[in-house]
């Protein structure tokens, strides 16, 4: 049976295999600036692009704040990686991690806002999103050197799954694992929180309008100098293209999708979005799964949550938080929902909108 992978000798093999993946996301996205935009930026804007949270932050912002929005946004972006990242070692996040079983763990206000909400969204799903996932996808390793575990492994570390094992008192802002093998991962909802937090920046510096990308999550704050809508490309699941637009005034969106990371063993395509019930790559029937809602940790939860679950099992879901998603299936079909058809446009001829 396999130790629990949260170790010093992890975390530094990670480091290097991240620092490795950097150089090359760089030189690739630099190249391809701005690929999940499609809107027409004017010479008054500002762009700046960064690393965190494991991607490229990209920020186009307007107004004569916009080059100090853009610092003091790139500044708290890494202020909430420090603080929600386990890979980070005095992390709160790490911190909670390391006291698992143990005792309470403090969290800043923002940090328990945070939980709340992601517990919240892991109560509403059944568990389809669960931000105590750490032990099984610590298991399986996709961010540095994926392999498939065994079937004894995926069990024995299921059973520290479960987010019910989180317990946070809101009022005092103490949380605790009940269990010293529990372990949170908030990976699946860090990048739509980064937009959250840099949308509250652009708001705090008076800008005029600015749009921010953190991996697969965008967030979209005021309106554009000429008054038209922001216009995101979706991406394609089955190459580096796209497939379709979103053309939204305002909001948040976050995509997941089974191409992100993956490898495959005996013929066997396994994924990166794991369905805790099972411990193994989630098999909904779809590709992808784009979320819009009003808050990007939201819609990053969400969008994990409803791949999980399928289309149909996600309606309910998408109600309850007033969101709406662009859902891809295997069988190149396109399902929208009520309130996001009229923004979206599809653009290729290999896939179909079922109404």
């Amino acid at each position: 049976m396999k130790s629990f992978p949260i170790t010093a000798k992890n975390l530094k093999r990670l480091t290097a295999a991240v620092f490795c993946l950097v150089l090359a996301l760089v030189a690739l996205l630099i190249a391809s600036w701005f690929y999940p935009f499609d809107f027409n930026r004017s010479d008054d804007a500002e762009t700046m692009t960064t690393y965190a949270m494991g991607s490229i932050v990209q920020q186009t912002v307007y107004g004569s704040q916009a080059e100090a929005a853009e610092s003091a946004a790139s500044s708290a972006v890494t202020a909430l990686e420090n603080r929600i990242s386990w890979r980070v070692e005095d992390s709160e996040i790490s911190k909670l991690n390391q006291a698992a079983g143990k005792t309470d763990v403090t969290l800043s206000k923002e940090t328990a806002n945070l939980l709340e909400l992601l517990l919240d969204v892991a109560k509403q799903s059944g568990g389809a999103f669960d931000p105590t996932i750490a032990p099984l996808s610590l298991l399986w390793n996709f961010d540095t050197d994926p392999s498939l575990p065994s079937d004894e492994d995926i069990r024995y570390f299921k059973q520290f799954v479960g987010y019910e094992n989180l317990i946070l008192d809101s009022a005092t802002r103490k949380a605790h694992l009940s269990d010293a093998k529990n372990a949170l991962d908030l990976g699946a909802a860090g990048k739509g929180a980064a937009c959250d937090t840099v949308c509250q920046t652009y708001q705090e510096y008076n800008v005029q309008a600015g749009i921010v990308a953190v991996g697969g999550s965008v967030g979209l704050y005021g309106q554009k100098p000429d008054g038209s809508l922001w216009n995101i490309a979706v991406r394609d699941p089955a190459n580096d293209g796209t497939l379709g637009t979103l053309s939204l005034e305002k909001g948040f969106f976050s995509t997941s999708g089974s191409y992100e990371k993956y490898f495959e063993e005996n013929g066997t395509l396994y994924h990166h979005l794991l369905d805790p019930k099972t411990g193994y790559p989630a098999d909904s029937g779809l590709v992808s799964v784009t979320v819009v809602s009003s808050s990007g940790a939201l819609s990053d939860a969400l969008s994990t949550a409803c791949f999980v679950l399928g289309y149909e099992d996600s309606l309910s879901l998408l109600e309850h938080y007033d969101a709406e998603a662009v859902f891809i299936d295997t069988n190149n079909q396109i399902y929208v929902t009520d309130d996001l058809k009229d923004a979206f446009s599809l653009t290729s001829s290999a896939y179909t909108i079922v109404s």
